[in-house]
């Protein structure tokens, strides 16, 4: 049979990892996972009690709203005021989503269509790329350099971004973004999307920004919103999820909010695609950004001295990595004396020696190759025994 979306779709590559990390451990191994970025910090203790409470009133289990009902509007409209300066109207201004990657996929098809393309960074996480497929767009991938800005990355990035767009026809319609960005972990500051913003403005272009990772940040830096810039709702709108942030990964809920007329196109989509979470997860998530509002806080440092353990411990045996200002990843270069096995086969390399299971760089896109991935979501003791365990395997260092 033709299935002509997903044919054209490569192999999902960290398939590979996880089946060879399920049948190590079938085979009674204890294969440390860092690969898969599943958050294992447990959700704020208020939010489960008022699922609980909430689920257990039958008036809740009729279909919610698709956009979501007003106080959870309201609640994602006070933290934008409260974290960035940012003032929404929760009537035209936010809508929820079913997780920040279906509010992507389905934004995609109101801006996008065949015959459109959109720009995005490679290497890249993985819906970034494929969802403007889906809409039967074409995407142009834009090289993104390295970690951290101190090498130069925003300023390589920038300058790519900007040699795409001239060598484009037809002029891309989207420029999708994402920083703190998975996963590279590469960062920009409040002037970077100054000059995007106003790029997009003088173009007519729309800013797609995922801010999946906007509460994850270390050593002072604050990753800014894009729609802290004067004007960028004129061209911009971001993706804040709850998921990171909170660690409320498995409830998907995740709001789309910035220029009033994108917001609404999605919400008219919406409303023919589905009817909402189910409303107890939204009633729990008021209470989770209204009621512990620092949860974030408690967040970050768990995954700050998780970076730590990790970082210090991969310099110490000879793999030399920077340790990221943002997110809950650590990009590694794949060591010299093992690079030319590519990515993937360095991380079937380390679930079969070390144990320790990684995501293959390639699975990012073309430009991720040459490096790994490590998910900051085992506990700094397990973490240390990975460390010991890559020492003892990676005996060419």
């Amino acid at each position: 049979m033709d299935f002509r979306r997903i044919n054209g779709l490569p192999p999902y590559v960290f398939a590979h990892i996880n089946e060879l990390k399920l049948a190590s451990r079938r085979a009674g191994r204890d294969v440390i996972d860092l690969g898969f970025g599943n958050p294992d910090i447990p959700s704020p203790d208020v939010a489960v009690e008022k699922l609980v409470e909430a689920a257990r009133n039958s008036r809740n289990h009729r279909y919610s709203a698709s956009r979501g009902i007003p106080k959870v509007r309201q609640a994602i409209a006070s933290l934008y005021l409260r974290r960035f300066g940012v003032e929404l109207d929760p009537e035209t201004e936010v809508v929820t989503t079913i997780g920040a990657k279906e509010g992507l996929s389905h934004l995609m098809w109101v801006l996008l269509g065949p015959g459109d393309s959109a720009l995005v960074p490679s290497p890249s996480y993985p819906i970034h790329i494929y969802s403007p497929l889906f809409a039967g767009a074409d995407v142009r991938q834009v090289r993104l350099e390295g970690p951290g800005d101190e090498d130069g990355t925003s300023e390589a990035f920038f300058a790519n971004l900007m040699e795409s767009w001239e060598s484009a026809w037809p002029k891309p319609r989207v420029i999708v973004l994402s920083f703190p960005h998975n996963p590279t972990t590469a960062c920009v500051d409040l002037d970077w999307m100054e000059r995007v913003v106003a790029f997009a403005r003088e173009h007519e272009v729309v800013l797609v920004h995922d801010f999946a990772y906007a509460d994850l940040a270390f050593d002072g830096y604050s990753p800014p919103s894009i729609l802290q810039v004067p004007g960028a709702k004129e061209v911009a709108v971001e993706l804040y999820s709850l998921t990171k942030s909170f660690s409320m990964a498995g409830w998907r809920i995740a709001f789309l909010v910035g220029n009033a007329e994108v917001v609404q196109a999605l919400t008219k989509l919406k409303s023919y695609l589905d009817y909402g979470m189910f409303q107890p997860i939204q009633i729990a998530a008021i209470v989770a950004m209204n009621e512990a509002p620092d949860y974030p806080l408690q967040v970050n440092h768990i995954y700050q001295a998780r970076r730590d353990v990790l970082c210090d411990g991969l310099n110490r045996i000879g793999w030399a990595v920077k340790p990221p200002k943002g997110t809950m990843f650590v990009w590694a270069p794949i060591p010299e004396p093992y690079r030319d096995m590519g990515s993937l086969e360095f991380a079937k390399y380390l679930v079969r020696e070390a144990e320790v299971a990684t995501s293959p760089g390639e699975g990012f896109g073309p430009g991720g190759d040459g490096h790994v991935r490590f998910a900051l979501i085992e506990n700094e003791q397990r973490i240390g025994q990975a460390v010991r365990n890559l020492r003892r395997a990676l005996t060419k260092l």
